[in-house]
């Protein structure tokens, strides 16, 4: 008589967790909150200081993380956080504001929207996996998508925007797959290597900020509550939940999450100006939800391969 039971989990199929779609849950709140980023900034944040702000939303936060996780880089790791720490937080940040600066909101955030593209072809180059076409396509649909939300008549093209919004989703998405491919050294904590990457970022930015921006000289009460918030909740919870979940998850896929941040942006923006979003903008929310959503789910490949390893008779005793 035989006993079926299943796979050991380091034998399953990539992606065939039973927790995947927790994780994608999880993983899904960190767009929402980046999402709010554009509101807080405008709003709350003194105006004229990208390199400022983008220090003060990283290094407190990688501070505060390392004091926290009581963990130091070891070996390789000292320079991986140095260029993690750039590419995703210490370049990214800082062009992420000189794009909303330059440009209208909704051509800034259909720019950032490319970024799930540029991490399919990046897991080619940087991971070898096979390019994901069906992935590729859910990524224009969305970035269509999130173009018929924000986009108005008047969006208007500065060369400088433009190249610093395709230049900031490069450079995240150049983040996020080296992330997955070198992975998290063992016993070390997402907090932990969020941190040394926010601490990185942070002191790379530090004398460019104080030189190039200086401290900004109206600094209130709202501003205090817009770094806190962009570096807690934006910086040190968000990125500890990303890393977390990219490590999890198929790298295309938590890129495509992405869409959720200019859709939130949206959406909080028409809330703060009483304005109503028109038939052409809810196609848009849904084409963008719509590749969202199916861009999580395996491809037939990785169910075959699932289906496959379920019904093989592995830990079977007789």
């Amino acid at each position: 008589m035989s006993i079926t039971t299943p796979a050991p989990a380091s034998q399953r199929a990539p992606g065939a967790s039973p927790n995947r779609a927790t994780w994608t849950a999880i993983t899904a709140i960190v767009p929402m909150v980046w999402g709010t980023t554009y509101i807080a900034t405008t709003h709350l944040l003194p105006e004229g200081h990208p390199l400022f702000a983008a220090m003060m939303r990283s290094l407190p936060a990688g501070a505060i993380a390392l004091l926290i996780a009581r963990q130091l880089p070891r070996g390789a790791w000292w320079w991986r956080s140095l260029v993690l720490g750039t590419l995703n937080m210490g370049a990214f940040f800082p062009l992420l504001f000189v794009a909303a600066q330059e440009l209208p909101g909704g051509v800034a955030a259909t720019l950032g929207a490319a970024q799930p593209i540029v991490v399919a072809f990046l897991a080619v180059v940087i991971l070898h996996e096979r390019l994901s076409v069906r992935r590729v396509c859910w990524g224009v649909l969305g970035m269509s998508g999130v173009a018929l939300v924000v986009l108005g008549p008047d969006a208007a093209m500065s060369p400088v925007g433009v190249i610093a919004g395709l230049t900031g989703a490069v450079s995240m998405g150049t983040g996020v797959v080296l992330t997955k491919k070198w992975g998290r050294p063992e016993g070390v904590s997402p907090i932990s290597l969020a941190g040394w990457q926010l601490a990185a970022a942070g002191l790379v930015l530090l004398l460019p900020a104080l030189l190039i921006d200086g401290v900004p000289p109206d600094i209130d009460g709202a501003a205090w509550l817009g770094y806190a918030w962009l570096g807690i909740a934006g910086a040190l919870v968000a990125y500890t939940i990303w890393f977390a979940g990219i490590r999890r998850l198929p790298v295309t896929a938590t890129a495509l999450l992405g869409l959720l941040s200019p859709l939130v942006a949206a959406i909080l923006g028409a809330a703060i100006a009483g304005e109503s979003l028109t038939p052409v903008q809810l196609l848009g929310f849904a084409l963008a939800l719509v590749a969202m959503l199916a861009g999580q789910l395996p491809s037939s490949a990785a169910r075959s391969a699932q289906r496959g390893r379920s019904s093989s008779p592995m830990g079977s005793v007789g």
